[in-house]
């Protein structure tokens, strides 16, 4: 009877057990082999797509080891359902017989603008296996065509709407008559724009639609608002700010765009029965002048509280006492869809301390040198007034010091409405400050009612970089929010002074560097669409991007060849072969604009920039680290040309290949007649100009070594100093690396005297500087006129400490970390390193450390990778997990190189551990 009883619980247990997970929400196991992180264009699921053939990407799943993808399959639909089932299919590509996992083109019938279509993926391994089919992601098509926009660019009749003046804000009701199955939000604007659906702001982003060169390219902003409309009244509210389309610039240069603000907005509404209604931007609109009374990115804003119109985005607000909208006839052939991230609100900082500065002055101290704004909570009666003044730096008394910003206010002024506790943060502006001044408030400030918000774009973080020295770590930490404050939409080249543009020298400088630390591919390829878009006809490119400069055809080299620079070392971090196919018309007409200004091979014609920022002491007898800026340009000119040889062949360009590596020859040739004594002594004798000759491969091979060792005795004369400029400093360390001087590399790395990277870093910055001594070794600052506190430039070495000291790097022959180099060098007395690096196949680790004589490498390489391996210094047996290589099975083609050894590995996680050969103890 018990026996009976028994089973019978046991039965009905088993039976219920699928309705008690359930109840538990207990998620389920996911399968050991799958396929997840499905991308396209770099987006999850995005709604704005106007690539003709967008392109999907996904990641391999597992813990297994030597996993390659050796087939996929992908399935598209229209329907999500119909799709699960494998029916009423788009397209499919059937089984494809590749490891390719990026950039794979949808090959199926044109899509229209509007349409969205669903997709899948399922890939087979080397192992005969096959993953389930991926969860279902979707894309939708933008707008592709100007004859989509049926809504009409609406501006205000105001005479006072100029830069500098009031903020206006638009608005309109509208009636759903059904309920809403689907409703998107088609909007841009001269100027940024923010939009609200029945009181409620639409999105997370900020300075939308963004910084383009406007007249060529217009981005516009997709949003799915279905959860924001109501069945039956609704109201939509949308306020325009001067932005960089009309606001102040360099020089305090204006209206560079444009002159009037206008609002382009196009809301597409599908039912529930299916039919499609629209609401745009026409003259039924109304619009007003509220609380925001000017607004500018160098400035600051005003907000006058008083002033605002409550509930003015809802349906109960009443607008007799608006005015009337006027249409314009304004082309939309230049609207493209967004393709960068967005800004968006990231950190928040609290106050580490408030305090009275000895001039008497009010001021909080966040700890950070950020990029964003000030939030307020505060309360006082109405019509005072409280103004927020931003500085990134205390002078040697501790007062408040601004002179740097120039003629930039980064000044926020709020009057108060008299309610008991008012919030308040800008709307149309960003400051760069680690300080806050406050006055006007008596009151108490501290982490209840005063916070610091960093803006910059949505950029995902992966790159993570640490080791045994807390200098060096904080120097990472100093560069990656360099490339935070100053990744504002376009790379500026800095937030603070009245200046803030796409300065294209630093961004070149600092490309590679950015590609570790963050997914920049959609930043960067948006970017590089407003370099070509405002490359001058002859092939110059502009100093900034996009041009807002009075120069009609300037051009200087290390700053233009960006549009070289920049192509590469995304098509290396991401593998994108379409940024070489994209940007190689401008590369070969940037190179063709150099070669006709030069004579007799040489480009010493034009003006340059030089080794902008380098070490200009007087300590050294001869000051020998002014670099000829004609040398520098003939350097970059066969850099530029090397770079064009390596689309072109990859582009399978052979007839380009041919003309130029000829090309190339000639340039060499010119430069060693002009710049190098037979013996291999460079005319300029620069750590800069032996840097950029033997990085450039300018040289004979039987002068290279000499090079590097007078390069080696430059630096030792200096007493182990760097004392390079924004061209030199990326390349110095890798340099010296290559040529077997890693220690010397290191020295430079780890001198904290000035002029060095750790200097600033025991000076207390938070950021990288400007200027090797933008803080001088007496406390006095160097000229304000040029003295930035975030300038990401030097942060360039970065690249290095992620290449070379743990290791990572990426094979030029299969991009994207495809096939992956793992060579750390250990040195610089630090007893361990960790690198860390979310690449688009997966993550790649190499961490290492040593104790006690034992060197312990710990790799991950990622699904469908591989990685070949080195060693450093190798004395004696080596094991992997605690297995002797020789006998691992996951181990192949190993061999000694020089003092290391080499291997190649399949994807997995491995621990690597031998006596490092510096380190073997005497017997």
């Amino acid at each position: 009877m018990c026996k009976k009883v028994c089973t019978r619980v046991i039965i009905l247990f088993f039976s219920f057990l699928p309705l008690i997970v359930q109840a538990q929400k207990v998620p389920p196991v996911p399968p050991p082999f799958r396929v997840d992180n499905l991308v396209c264009e770099y987006k999850i699921n995005p709604i704005s797509v106007d690539e003709a053939a967008p392109r999907l990407g996904w990641k391999l799943i597992t813990r297994d080891r030597n996993i390659q993808q050796i087939a996929y399959e992908i399935r598209v639909g229209s329907n999500a359902v119909s799709l699960l089932k494998g029916k009423d299919l788009l397209w499919t590509s059937g089984k494809v017989n590749s490891n390719e996992s990026l950039h794979v083109y949808y090959g199926g019938p044109a899509l229209a603008s509007r349409q969205k279509v669903y997709w899948q993926v399922r890939v087979w391994n080397n192992r005969q296996q096959v993953t389930p089919w991926s969860m279902v992601n979707s894309w939708k098509m933008g707008l592709l065509k100007p004859a989509d926009w049926s809504a009409k660019w609406i501006e205000n009749n105001y005479l006072s709407d100029t830069t500098g003046g009031p903020c206006p804000m638009f608005r309109k009701t509208f009636k759903l008559d059904h309920k809403v199955r689907a409703a998107h939000l088609y909007i841009t604007a001269h100027g940024l724009y923010e939009a609200q659906f029945n009181g409620k702001r639409i999105s997370s982003d900020y300075f939308a639609p963004g910084w383009t060169s406007y007249n060529k390219r217009l981005q516009y902003q997709v949003y799915d608002v279905t959860a924001d409309l109501l069945k039956g009244d609704n109201a939509v509210g949308v306020t325009l700010g001067d932005g960089w389309y009309r606001g102040y610039t360099y020089n305090r240069k204006k209206n560079v765009y444009g002159t009037k603000l206008g609002l382009l907005f196009q809301l597409e509404v599908v039912y529930t029965n299916g039919k499609r209604i629209l609401i745009n931007s026409d003259k039924t609109w109304k619009v007003a002048y509220g609380p925001i009374r000017s607004s500018s990115f160098f400035d600051g804003e005003v907000y006058d509280a008083r002033k605002e119109k409550k509930g003015w985005s809802t349906i109960a607000y009443k607008d007799l006492n608006w005015d009337s909208v006027r249409t314009i006839d304004t082309v939309k052939e230049n609207l493209v869809a967004t393709f960068g991230p967005p800004v968006r609100k990231h950190e928040m900082f609290k106050p580490i301390k408030v305090f009275t500065t000895p001039a008497g002055e009010h001021v909080v101290d966040f700890g950070q040198n950020l990029v964003g704004w000030v939030q307020f909570k505060l309360n006082a009666k109405a019509g005072d007034t409280v103004k927020l003044f931003h500085a990134e730096v205390l002078d040697q008394k501790g007062n408040f010091y601004t002179k740097n910003l120039r003629t930039a206010k980064q000044e926020n002024v709020y009057v108060f409405k008299g309610d008991s506790v008012e919030t308040f943060e800008p709307h149309f502006t960003f400051q760069g400050f680690r300080y806050l001044k406050v006055e006007g408030y008596e009151g108490q400030l501290d982490s209840t009612n005063v916070a610091a918000f960093a803006l910059y774009s949505d950029m995902v973080q992966t790159g993570m970089f640490s080791t045994s020295n807390p200098l060096i770590n904080q120097l990472q930490h100093n560069i990656q929010w360099g490339q935070k404050g100053n990744f504002i939409d376009v790379p500026t080249d800095c937030p603070q002074r009245d200046e803030r543009m796409g300065w294209t020298g630093d961004a070149q400088a600092f490309s590679r560097t950015a590609t570790f630390n963050m997914d920049v591919a959609g930043f960067f390829t948006k970017w590089l669409k407003d370099l070509s878009a405002d490359q001058h006809k002859n092939g110059a490119v502009p100093y900034v991007i996009p041009n807002m400069l009075d120069s009609a055809s300037a051009a200087a080299s290390g700053w233009s060849d960006v549009a070289t620079i920049v192509p590469w070392n995304i098509y290396l971090a991401y593998g994108d072969k379409k940024v070489l196919e994209n940007q190689y018309p401008s590369m070969t007409a940037w190179v063709g604009y150099i070669t006709r200004h030069t004579r007799n091979g040489l480009w010493d014609t034009g003006n340059h920039f030089g080794d902008w920022l380098f070490y200009a002491g007087t300590d050294y007898e001869d000051g020998a680290a002014l670099t000829d800026k004609n040398l520098i340009a003939q350097a970059f000119y066969a850099y530029s040309t090397q770079l064009v040889i390596n689309a072109a062949t990859i582009l399978g360009k052979e007839d380009d290949v041919k003309k130029y590596t000829a090309l190339l020859a000639d340039i060499k040739k010119a430069f060693q007649a002009e710049y190098v004594t037979p013996n291999g002594r460079m005319i300029s004798g620069t750590q800069t100009s032996y840097v950029l000759a033997l990085n450039f491969d300018l040289l004979p091979e039987n002068l290279r070594e000499s090079a590097a060792k007078r390069l080696v005795n430059n630096i030792e004369d200096y007493d182990e100093h760097i004392t390079t400029g924004f061209l030199g400093t990326p390349y110095i360390c890798h340099v010296l690396s290559r040529f077997g001087h890693t220690d010397i590399a290191y020295d430079l790395l780890m001198k904290e005297s000035y002029p060095s990277w750790l200097y600033p870093v025991k000076n207390g910055a938070t950021t990288i500087w400007e200027r090797w001594d933008g803080i001088k070794p007496n406390g006095t600052f160097e000229d304000p006129e040029m003295n930035s506190f975030n300038h990401y430039a030097y942060g360039a070495i970065g690249d290095w400490m992620y290449r070379v000291i743990a290791g990572i790097n990426t094979d030029e022959g299969s991009p994207g970390f495809h096939k992956i180099n793992i060579f750390p060098h250990p040195g610089g007395k630090l007893t361990n390193a960790n690198a860390e690096l979310e690449t688009l196949y997966g993550k790649v680790k190499s961490a290492w450390s040593i104790d006690n004589g034992i060197f312990t490498l710990d790799v991950i390489v990622p699904p469908n990778t591989t990685a070949m391996v080195t060693l450093p210094a190798v004395d004696g047996p080596v094991t992997e997990s605690n297995i002797d290589i020789n006998n691992n099975k996951d181990i192949a083609n190993i061999k000694p190189a020089g003092g290391d050894m080499q291997m190649d590995v399949g994807s997995g996680t491995y621990q690597f551990k031998y006596i490092l050969k510096t380190h073997k103890k005497n017997s």
